[in-house]
């Protein structure tokens, strides 16, 4: 699949999902499409010491520290849910289909791909301590129910995939092999995460309009400053790969985190995020195929 029935894909999934509104309820779907998903990227990818650079710790931190600056941002221009929308949004991991980007881009994969492990590692590692702290729920009970929700998302699928290729090493090929049906499941479970949050702003007809406009409008703050701050921490060797790794997110992970530990409203933040950096993926493909790496 191109790149251009790619964007129409993500744009029609998008649409679809905000005019079936009723396919939320097949929403419990999402963490099996989730953990597929993290099953077949961590099937054909392995950390290696050789692939880590020093940038690769500066974007962590700046993953990190991201959540952080959007929560405060978000509480200032329009409190607690605006705060939490801005926070899954900056706390979002590098993507899955990071890699496949930077490759259309014409960059180093390896280099987005050890962003793609640190940050989703380290992060989901984290997250059992970061996410009570900003729910306001800092207690024994938060910190369990998160973590036992990122040992099954994406730490059994790590798990996995590692005894799958210990047995079968063939399979660390299955990933290519079905590239298009990875894409299609993504896709999928962006229309499910669009219908749910249609769903949710359908059924609260008292919901503040500035509320939604301004998780839309921090949603794309985060986007364009993740963008940026990661073509500036890779410098002149890898300023398209950072910018790809910070700035490409795996929205689906933080969005079924969102829902489960947050709401709809939430959730409408980083389900915007997926919308605004298609939209510049889909610019930088324009842009490289028309006039090649910039």
């Amino acid at each position: 699949m191109k790149g251009f029935a790619r964007t129409s894909a993500i744009l029609a999934a998008i649409l679809l999902g905000v005019l079936l509104p009723q396919a939320h309820a097949a929403s419990g779907a999402i963490r099996w499409l989730v953990m597929t998903m993290l099953f077949l990227v961590f099937l054909q990818t392995q950390m290696s010491r050789e692939a880590l650079h020093r940038s690769h710790f500066i974007l962590l931190g700046t993953n990190i520290a991201m959540g952080f600056a959007g929560w405060a941002v978000g509480w200032l221009v329009g409190g607690r849910d605006v705060a939490l929308a801005a926070f899954f949004c900056g706390i979002t991991p590098t993507a899955i289909a990071a890699p496949v980007i930077i490759g259309f881009l014409r960059g180093r994969v390896d280099y987005v791909v050890a962003a793609f492990l640190l940050t989703n590692v380290v992060i989901s590692a984290l997250l059992p301590l970061l996410l009570p702290l900003v729910l306001g729920r800092a207690s024994p009970t938060g910190f369990t129910q998160v973590l036992g929700t990122m040992a099954v998302v994406v730490f059994l699928p790590m798990l996995a995939a590692r005894v799958v290729r210990a047995i079968h090493p063939a399979a660390a090929g299955w990933p290519r092999r079905f590239a298009n049906g990875s894409f299609g499941l993504w896709v999928f479970t962006l229309f499910l995460v669009t219908a749910n949050t249609s769903d949710f702003l359908r059924s609260q007809s008292d919901l503040p309009h500035r509320t939604v406009v301004q998780i839309v409008i921090v949603s794309l703050l985060v986007c364009a400053v993740s963008f940026g701050l990661g073509r500036l921490i890779g410098g002149r060797e890898f300023q398209r790969e950072a910018s790809q790794a910070l700035g490409q997110k795996n929205t689906t992970f933080t969005i079924y985190l969102a829902l489960t530990y947050a709401s709809p409203l939430v959730a409408l933040g980083p389900t915007c995020y997926v919308l605004w950096h298609n939209l510049w993926n889909s610019w930088q493909l324009h842009r490289v195929t028309r006039h090649g790496p910039s």
